[in-house]
């Protein structure tokens, strides 16, 4: 079923449903009249006597030479091929797809002087599975994503190349097989289609959903560590984090007492622990993976308002009657969002990793066995596990290094600041997949843990996660080829199944019971 995008109303949700699913997308016909009006502005610009940037005239440094009527739409083509100079691997399929949807919402809001003809033929494009290859490296975030949304915008004139029905073809040849045909681009439509952020918003957008995927695991399985070591709940008392008031923290302080409520192995050291206190990785997990929840979550608004931004330049100012050069194309929002959800996945990683290391070390684990194994010395366990971990934690906390901090002047000094959205934001994919192995490493040691305190038995909450778990990985007895299991415990993690498991999700919803 088509997805109707409403211009400077599509939620979080929406995006996410298009980015998981891949379903086609299409802008609210509602939009046409706003995005026709812009259009005939600009046309009736092109045909006059005022030099009016990108319509009539060159790019960049070359604002000031004008172009003749009767080249505008050789000036579009060039600007699209001359810009075509993304290079590295080319950008997953999905992310591809929502930065076709973003470029839709904000085309959509009948600022860019876009043709409705030219709006037709990128829905058509969602619609009969036309995926333009755009090559992941070349954007600095400023004057719009140039060079990945070029790409984009080859397919359109039948340049470059595309995906369709999973052969990677010449776009000319992929819009045949669909049925489709390029268009000839009108004034200001290639300078229209290639400024704006869209490729770094939907390569940060796909960072924040598989980061709150993330997050949501981490509040399950930190649960699960909980029991395995047998820590106290006592830290997630309501009025505790009541005092401190972070909205964050008072929610995933609620989750956990609700994915608790009910463990044996909890209720049976209530009395009688000799323990005083649990380590930071246990006793703090409220106030760190919550403070990360809050930093995702203001990154998610963000990225919610640009997603519905118009983005490009100049922008034509229907009601005022005015085509006005600016600044909207300028990634800084984007950019710090990008290195907020950066930071949290580090941090929730951090966190997780010393919880796999308390697992596994018999001094600190309150009686499991050595590196999780019945029988230690002719067995290591999850020694090597652990160690994994300990090297894709060290990875993110390297790759979370702020790029929003950096910038460097480009096109002779006319672009002299710039965001580095783009690979501030590319970057989250590689940290979520670490973080994922991270966390998966931690269900699989939790859920061992959990297992040698039988006949205790933890949530029924928590038991369900284990069910999942060992539908896919058994137990660990005697040393195995490892590779597999950490594979498959992640999968978990990134399709959502943890997270499903304890309904993590509604729990963590602000005003949830």
């Amino acid at each position: 079923m088509t997805v109707l995008l409403s211009p400077g109303a599509t939620t979080l949700d929406t995006l996410e449903r298009l980015w998981r699913g891949r379903e086609p997308a299409a802008l609210d016909p509602a939009a046409r009249p706003a995005v026709e009006a812009a259009a005939a502005m600009v046309a009736s610009a092109a045909d006059g006597e005022a030099a009016v940037y990108g319509v009539n005239t060159g790019f960049g440094k070359l604002a000031s030479v004008r172009v003749p009527p009767e080249d505008t739409e050789t000036l579009q083509r060039n600007l699209i091929l001359s810009h075509c100079c993304g290079v590295g691997e080319p950008l997953d399929a999905a992310t591809t797809r929502l930065m076709m949807a973003l470029k839709l919402l904000s085309l959509g809001r009948g600022a860019s002087g876009i043709r409705w003809a030219t709006v037709a033929l990128l829905q058509d494009c969602l619609a009969r599975d036309v995926t333009p290859v755009i090559p992941s490296q070349g954007s600095v975030g400023a004057s719009g994503d140039l060079a990945p949304l070029a790409h984009m915008a080859a397919t359109l004139i039948g340049e470059g190349e595309a995906i369709h029905a999973g052969e990677r073809l010449p776009s000319r040849d992929a819009l045949a097989r669909a049925g489709l045909a390029p268009v000839v681009l009108g004034p200001k439509e290639g300078l229209g289609l290639i400024n704006g952020t869209q490729f770094s918003t939907a390569c940060a957008l796909a960072g924040y959903f598989d980061a709150m995927r993330n997050a949501e695991a981490a509040v399950a399985i930190s649960c699960l560590s909980t029991d395995a070591i047998m820590g106290s709940t006592a830290p997630l008392e309501p009025a505790l984090h009541a005092l401190r008031g972070h909205a964050g923290q008072i929610d995933v302080a609620r989750a956990m007492r609700a994915v608790m409520a009910g463990s044996a192995i909890r209720e049976s050291h209530r009395t009688g622990d000799t323990r005083v206190q649990d380590p930071y990785c246990i006793r703090c997990q409220p106030q760190v993976t919550g403070a990360a929840l809050d930093l995702l979550r203001f990154a998610g608004r963000t990225l919610e308002i640009e997603a519905n931004a118009a983005s490009d330049n100049p922008l034509v100012l229907v009601d005022e009657g005015m085509i006005v050069s600016g600044g909207n194309f300028h990634a800084e929002p984007v950019a710090f969002a990008a290195d907020q959800i950066a930071l949290a996945v580090a941090e929730i990683g951090a966190i997780a990793q010393r919880r796999v290391a308390l697992m596994v070390d018999p001094t600190l684990s309150f009686d499991l066995p050595p590196f999780l194994t019945p029988k230690p010395g002719l067995n290591s366990g999850m020694m090597i596990a652990e160690v994994t971990t300990a090297a894709l934690m060290s990875e993110n906390k390297h790759l979370a290094t702020p790029c929003s901090t950096d910038s460097t002047p480009t096109s002779a000094n006319q672009e002299d600041h710039v965001s580095m959205a783009a690979h501030g934001a590319r970057r989250l994919a590689r940290m979520n997949a670490n973080l994922g192995l991270i966390l998966g490493v931690e269900l699989l040691c939790a859920a061992q843990g959990v297992e040698f305190r039988a006949p205790l038995q933890t949530s029924l909450c928590l038991t369900r996660l284990v069910a999942a778990l060992r539908r896919v990985v058994p137990a660990l007895g005697e040393d195995r080829y490892m590779a597999g299991d950490l594979a498959q415990a992640a999968s978990l993690v990134r399709e959502g199944d943890v997270s499903a498991a304890c309904g993590i999700r509604a729990l963590l919803s602000p005003g949830a019971a």
